[in-house]
């Protein structure tokens, strides 16, 4: 029952957020993530894994600087066909607010060398809590970790960058959004509101 939580926390009638049914990539495992305007904004990471997308919210955003120890806060699981979903989430709902995809492609566990199927290595990696895997993104590129942090909540993991030809200094997900980006729009109409609400 992975998607049961998914389910349960969304209103269908409301929201155009897709039905959680597991499904599954034909070839290669994708990954996706979304910018995400809700209370805070944030970055939604996903990653394939048994016909769901494995789910961590990370704050600051993923960064190409093997420096940043990004936090990852692992949420419930998203059914596959949410690595397409853009638009808005209405208030009242969970994750109200404004979606859009940042980054996608796809992602192979790091160690080739194990008898285990891409799947089945990357699945004994999560259930361990230290995942290691490339990612062939548009943004972002090499090698990467996700470890789970002791004696910290059990959902608390770091997105690390490893040192590769990909990594760069001082990267900031921020700077590299689209000029275009309907978060970004949201956000200031969110903000010029505000401003206007305090004025009045």
């Amino acid at each position: 029952m992975a998607l049961k939580d998914y389910n349960e926390k969304r209103k269908f009638d409301e929201t155009t957020e897709p039905k959680g049914k597991a499904k599954k990539s034909k070839d290669k495992l994708i990954f996706v993530i979304q910018r995400h305007a809700a209370s805070r904004l944030h970055y939604d990471f996903r990653l394939e894994m048994e016909g769901v997308l494995k789910s961590w919210a990370v704050p600051k955003g993923p960064s190409l600087d093997p420096k940043d120890k990004r936090l990852a806060m692992m949420v419930e699981d998203h059914p596959y066909d949410y690595k397409d979903f853009e638009g808005n989430i209405p208030e009242g709902n969970y994750g109200a607010g404004q979606v859009e995809v940042w980054d996608s492609g796809t992602y192979e566990p790091l160690d080739q060398t194990s008898k285990l199927s891409n799947e089945k290595e990357l699945l004994k990696e999560l259930k361990a809590g230290s995942l290691k895997f490339i990612l062939h993104g548009k943004k972002l590129k090499g090698e990467f970790a996700l470890v789970k942090m002791k004696n910290a909540e059990n959902n608390s993991w770091l997105l690390i960058k490893h040192k590769d030809e990909f990594a760069e200094e001082h990267y900031d997900a921020e700077e590299n959004t689209a000029k275009n980006s309907q978060v970004t729009q949201f956000l200031e109409e969110k903000k010029s509101l505000k401003s206007s609400k305090k004025k009045s």
